[in-house]
């Protein structure tokens, strides 16, 4: 759900907000090419959301001549905009249960809070057949469902899965156990497949989290 302050916007602006979300700062003219909208109404809609403080223009130096070339980002209010999954809740629990019970017994919940998950994970992957990039693909949208806006895209060496948006940034900000524990679940999820990489991380400064996906000669399941 998104916030209310914001949640009456029209289809246009969500569908320009979510590319911005999913791609990164983008143009007028990638904008308008991708979502099938005049330069114009872009241009109209931009205005609009740069209004209500969702958006923000940066030029683009590097331009070689002419009028500088703007590109059009997310603010700070516009990341907000996207489902937190009740993130200052679980950010004011991991501090409560810090205190009470210490480190080690948070990390520990935490662990078992993501093995609880394992098994609906890898039926679903199971069932999508031997194919490792429909795994991924089923993958990917078992993360969007738990609010990470996850894609899958192939790179020439394996496949890369890319969550835009953290659902638990404030969390994860508050115990770093969380990303460590993430990196964990996957890679446990692909066991008998893949191997899993980082490759982005949002807490380190990038703009989303992403992760290299290499498929194993021999899936674990098939040698034994």
């Amino acid at each position: 759900m998104l916030l209310s302050s914001t949640s009456s916007l029209p289809a246009s602006q969500e569908s320009i907000l979510r590319r911005l979300k999913m791609r990164g700062p983008q143009s007028v003219k990638i904008l308008a090419k991708q979502l099938a909208i005049t330069t114009m109404g872009v241009r109209q809609h931009l205005m609009e959301l740069d209004e209500k403080g969702l958006v923000e223009a940066r030029p683009e130096t590097r331009q070689p001549r002419g009028r500088p070339l703007h590109y059009w980002q997310l603010s700070a209010l516009g990341h907000q905009h996207f489902p937190d999954a009740h993130d200052q809740t679980a950010a004011s629990l991991i501090t409560a249960l810090r205190m009470t019970y210490g480190e080690k017994a948070l990390r520990e919940l935490i662990d078992q809070s993501e093995a609880q998950q394992l098994p609906a994970y890898q039926q679903q992957l199971d069932a999508a057949g031997p194919e490792l990039g429909q795994k991924l693909t089923i993958l990917a949208e078992m993360r969007t469902a738990a609010g990470f806006m996850a894609e899958i895209r192939l790179i020439p060496d394996g496949w890369l899965l890319i969550e835009n948006h953290c659902p638990i940034f404030q969390a994860a900000s508050t115990c770093q156990h969380y990303c460590q524990a993430e990196l964990g679940f996957l890679r446990a999820v692909l066991a008998e497949f893949a191997d899993v990489e980082r490759t982005d991380h949002l807490l380190a400064g990038a703009r989303r989290c992403a992760y290299k996906i290499s498929a194993t000669k021999t899936p674990q399941r098939q040698a034994a």
